[in-house]
């Protein structure tokens, strides 16, 4: 998933601002950091969840204790555009499962919001 995310911002931007850290499945649960939700904040625009709009950048918590650790971006039809380990980019609803666990919404910095 993040990987989909940097994709986007290379095409957007050129260089990323900062290296990604060693990302492995587990990776946010062996230290309990907000890696992701830290990274978003330094990079990205936080807007509030209910005014996510086509093109920003919603992160999301597996449960409630656990650090945000997926990210998916948000598309005209409000549907999730995010990609799981090992598997291809996917398009999925925006579910009451995944809106329960949806923890900060982002638009890429500079970038016009999606015409209504």
């Amino acid at each position: 998933c993040l990987g989909l995310v940097r994709g986007v911002w290379r095409a957007l931007y050129g260089e990323e601002p900062e290296m990604a850290p060693a990302y492995t499945p587990d990776w946010a649960e062996r230290h309990g950091a907000e890696t992701l939700l830290e990274a978003a904040r330094r990079n990205l625009t936080e807007v509030a969840i209910a005014s996510a709009a086509p093109g920003d950048v919603l992160l999301f918590r597996m449960d409630a204790q656990s650090p945000a650790k997926h990210a998916a971006i948000l598309d005209e039809e409000a549907r999730l555009i995010h990609a799981y380990w090992g598997r291809a980019v996917v398009r999925s609803r925006f579910a009451p499962w995944w809106r329960a666990r949806c923890a900060a919404a982002f638009s890429f910095p500079g970038v016009a919001p999606w015409p209504k």
